[in-house]
């Protein structure tokens, strides 16, 4: 199953995909992406030999789909349970390809990955859970109707600084709203 706009398709991600997403997530020790994704968690680059040890975990997976813009994997969509049996899940999104970055691509992205995930799954919330550092991430995260239900004060720490970390969600009867706005 896949998802497409006029821009870019989330998909599952297939075997092809593997050297590609490798590039992008673990060849380099300090990759751009990282500065936003949670950089306060070290990032150590890993081999593609051991990173195809993984690739049961990536390939053709619910939780972990890919995002391609112009025919090329540009990133990733992908959710994680806080608590399965109370159905609280957590999203997530990486554009790793800077060139990508503030053009829309990221919300396109998560716009069609909530969808799917409110389509396909009898859940009744979707959260994302980031830090104030990343401020492009909670715009997105209002552009799609999400509210700031959590702000955990000065408990991550960066480059020297204090940063915050932001609980985002949305439930279901909001996102039906927001899409038919």
């Amino acid at each position: 199953m896949n998802y497409t706009t006029d821009t870019i398709t989330i998909r599952p991600i297939k075997e092809d995909d593997l050297h590609r997403l490798w590039e992008m997530s673990f060849k380099d020790k300090d990759p751009e992406w990282k500065q936003w994704d949670a950089p306060y968690y070290p990032h150590e680059p890993i081999p593609y030999e051991k990173f195809l040890e993984r690739k049961d975990k990536i390939v053709a997976q619910d939780d972990f789909w890919g995002i391609e813009a112009e025919g090329k994997l540009i990133g990733m969509v992908s959710y994680y349970w806080e608590h399965k049996p109370s159905l609280w899940l957590e999203i997530g999104v990486v554009i790793y390809e800077p060139a990508y970055w503030s053009g829309g691509y990221g919300t396109k992205a998560l716009t069609m990955w909530i969808e799917h995930l409110f389509t396909t799954m009898p859940l009744v919330r979707v959260g994302l859970t980031t830090w104030s550092g990343n401020e492009r991430m909670i715009r997105v995260a209002e552009k799609l109707g999400m509210t700031m239900e959590a702000r955990i004060r000065k408990v991550r720490y960066w480059n020297g600084v204090y940063y915050d970390s932001i609980r985002m969600g949305m439930l279901r009867e909001e996102w039906e709203a927001h899409r038919s706005k």
